[in-house]
C-alpha cells in the first residue's frame, strides 16, 4: 500500500496522519483501517491529516472514495452505534475546489467536513454537529 497511516487516539479525538502517493485501491483500504481503529477507540470525532497525500484524483476517483466512505460509516452507525464526524486536512490538488468526494459523502449521511489547516479543522470537530450530514439512526 502507498498510502501510510499513523493512528492516536486521546480525549475522545481519533488522530491520523496520512502519507504517500494517492490511488483510489489504497484510500479505500486506507479508509476501513480508519475505520477499524474508529470502531475500536468508539471515536466519534476523527482528524485526518493528508496534507503529506500526494496526487490528485479524477472526478470519478473522488465521487467512488466519497461513495464508498460514507457507505462503510453508515456500516459502522447501523452496527456499533457510533456516529463518528470527520475533519479532512488536505491541500491541492487532493483537496479538491469543487468538493465533490465531500459532497457525495455528505449527500449519503456522511458528517465530514474538508479543511485548509488543522486549526479550523478542530475547531469545527469541537463545535456543534451541522444539520446536514448526519445519519439518522433506525431505533
Amino acid at each position: 500500500m502507498s498510502l501510510q497511516q499513523k493512528m492516536h487516539f486521546e480525549s475522545g479525538l481519533l488522530s491520523v496522519d496520512a502519507s504517500g502517493d494517492f490511488s483510489l485501491e489504497d484510500a479505500k483500504l486506507a479508509f476501513l483501517e480508519m475505520l477499524g481503529a474508529v470502531v475500536q477507540y468508539k471515536a466519534e470525532k476523527i482528524l485526518l491529516d493528508g496534507r503529506n497525500v500526494n496526487g490528485n484524483p479524477r472526478d470519478i476517483e473522488r465521487f467512488y472514495y466519497g461513495e464508498f466512505a460514507a457507505r462503510e460509516t453508515r456500516n459502522i452507525v447501523v452496527e456499533h452505534k457510533i456516529v463518528p464526524r470527520f475533519a479532512y486536512v488536505l491541500h491541492e490538488p487532493l483537496r479538491d475546489p469543487a468538493r465533490l468526494g465531500e459532497t457525495v459523502a455528505m449527500n449519503r449521511g456522511m458528517v465530514i467536513k474538508v479543511f485548509e489547516n488543522p486549526e479550523d479543522a478542530t475547531e469545527w470537530l469541537n463545535g456543534r454537529a451541522d444539520s446536514q450530514g448526519s445519519f439518522c439512526q433506525d431505533n
